[in-house]
């Protein structure tokens, strides 16, 4: 794509889009496509659009676990299949005003007054999606509650967030999302949480709420002990792609921030997204051009570049949603095909003093998504030199990287947003759900189920089994015992290796009380029970 600033103005002129409705422009002029490509992909793309329309209608679209997939009903419950569940969102986001309302007025309180913080307790779509729009939407001189959040089952991490709530405890809601209920991670961070208020003689109970499937073992456990209020989760809303769900609006609620309108801006975006025209729908445009740069194999890396601070957690939010979708083994016929593309990414104009050096220069291995906010804030920015803002900088950087990218051969694909509001953040999150959707349609995956996940949490438990076992044995031999000698103690010769790692841990953690007795190596150590 060796063109004069000319020529790319050309480009530019034939594939910009501009959608005023949404505050939305997509510039696919960087990237290796043209109107011969988009033509060759005209079958493909009208299959797209039938596979979605059949997804939207209530088809069984995840057909590993029989199941519809609904997140676009709930930005237009008129769309769902039954009254009933159309009545069960409706319902829902009325909870949400209603509770969220309450806790405003002081109508709902913590045991030391009013709330003043949330904690929310969850993992992955359960804590990416609300994260992303809290650092995106909230300001700490408006927000109404300050958000927290437990997102991991490190020991070490809860202590922190803990230690920075310190005597606001009291004035915190918590927020435990789960749709099973038995999500270890989320299970871990309740337990912690529920220590935490109790070692400072609060009830737990009166500063929870739940958001889990009727029934679970969550919500079960919420009515046992009093909760405050349960929030519903369906099974036809995948964790990624519930944001719009009681997952994230009820937390931006919380916040403060106007959920009709990140409602709107959803909605407004799924209308355009389902115009069958390839030259006037963003998703579709989307879709096609990582296609094309991916040779339909996803061999180049997204490279996500939003240059304003507040979108700094798009790339986290946009991995789950991508890569958990598109990165799978099989095709739906069964045929191994190893797909998926690679999402990574942090903010401009901060990457460049980092890793643009190798995109400039380095491994041809990527294209970029630069999202530019026209907009630098809500009031008047200090000149930093004559009649030149640290906005227009930012500006300036994302063009000078853009440009630069592109002397090198390196594609980049350009969104851009008015400015940053719930509406846009809405259309954002509605606009790459729908772009995943019709790639997937495109290299004939499953966007909707995560075999690889599940297989990875299986592994998991049966690690916390074996070191129940090691601890048993250790617990019972007081002369202490090689890794060899424990697998074949336990009959886990082939895990020896895992028993090295488990024993390492337990050794280097004050809570099990193990200790380490060195020998002439690591591997004929000895582990022994204080």
């Amino acid at each position: 794509m060796n063109y004069t600033k000319l020529q790319w103005w050309e480009r530019f002129q034939k594939y910009y889009t501009e959608f005023p409705t949404l505050g939305l422009a997509v510039d696919l002029s960087r990237m290796n496509v043209d109107d011969a490509f988009f033509a060759t992909m005209e079958p493909k793309i009208q299959k797209a659009f039938a596979d979605m329309a059949a997804l939207e209608a209530g088809s069984i679209a995840n057909p590993d676990e029989n199941r519809m997939v609904g997140h676009y009903w709930l930005r237009n419950p008129a769309l769902a299949p039954t009254p009933e569940i159309r009545k069960e969102i409706e319902d829902a986001i009325i909870q949400i005003k209603t509770f969220s309302a309450k806790v405003h007025a002081g109508e709902i309180c913590g045991e030391s007054g009013p709330f003043r913080n949330y904690l929310l307790i969850g993992i992955g779509g359960s804590a990416l999606g609300p994260q992303f729009v809290a650092n995106a939407l909230g300001d700490p001189r408006a927000d109404k509650l300050k958000p927290y959040f437990f997102d991991n089952t490190d020991p070490d991490g809860m202590d922190r967030v803990l230690a920075t709530i310190s005597e606001g405890l009291g004035k915190t809601l918590c927020i435990v999302i789960s749709k099973s209920g038995g999500t270890k991670e989320t299970r871990n961070g309740m337990l912690v949480a529920k220590a935490a208020f109790e070692q400072i003689g609060l009830d737990f109970g009166k500063h929870c709420i739940a958001v889990t499937s009727l029934g679970s073992e969550l919500d079960n456990y919420a009515v046992q002990k009093n909760w405050l209020e349960r929030f519903p989760m369906w099974d036809w809303v995948g964790g990624r792609t519930s944001e719009l769900s009681p997952v994230g609006l009820l937390p931006a609620a919380l916040q403060g921030f106007d959920i009709d309108d990140f409602v709107l801006g959803a909605y407004e975006c799924d209308k355009i997204t389902r115009v069958q025209n390839l030259k006037i729908n963003p998703a579709c445009q989307l879709a096609l051009a990582w296609f094309a740069s991916g040779n339909g194999k996803g061999i180049k890396n997204m490279v996500i570049l939003p240059y304003k601070d507040r979108l700094e957690l798009f790339s986290k939010y946009l991995q789950q949603l991508m890569m958990e979708s598109l990165g799978k083994e099989r095709d739906l016929s069964g045929k191994i095909v190893n797909q998926g593309i690679t999402v990574l990414g942090n903010k401009g104009a901060t990457d460049q003093h980092s890793y643009v050096q190798q995109l400039r220069d380095g491994l041809n291995d990527f294209f970029a998504t630069f999202i530019e906010v026209l907009e630098d804030g809500n009031g008047l920015s200090l000149m930093v030199e004559p009649e030149v803002t640290s906005g227009d900088f930012l500006e300036g950087f994302y063009l000078g990287t853009r440009q630069a990218l592109a002397e090198k051969d390196r594609e980049s694909i350009t969104i851009t947003i008015n400015k940053v509001y719930p509406f846009s953040v809405g259309m954002l999150i509605a606009l790459f759900e729908r772009a995943v959707g019709f790639y997937a349609s495109l290299v004939n995956v499953n966007a909707y189920h995560q075999p690889g996940v599940e297989s990875g949490k299986k592994a998991a438990a049966n690690i916390i089994q074996l070191q129940l076992k090691i601890l048993v044995l250790l617990t019972n031999n007081k002369q202490g015992l090689t890794v060899a000698e424990i697998a074949k103690e336990i009959a886990a010769d082939e895990e020896v290796e895992s028993i090295f790692k488990i024993c390492e841990h337990l050794s280097s953690s004050k809570s099990h009380k193990i200790k380490k007795i060195m020998g002439s190596t690591s591997f004929n150590s000895r582990y022994v029970s204080n």
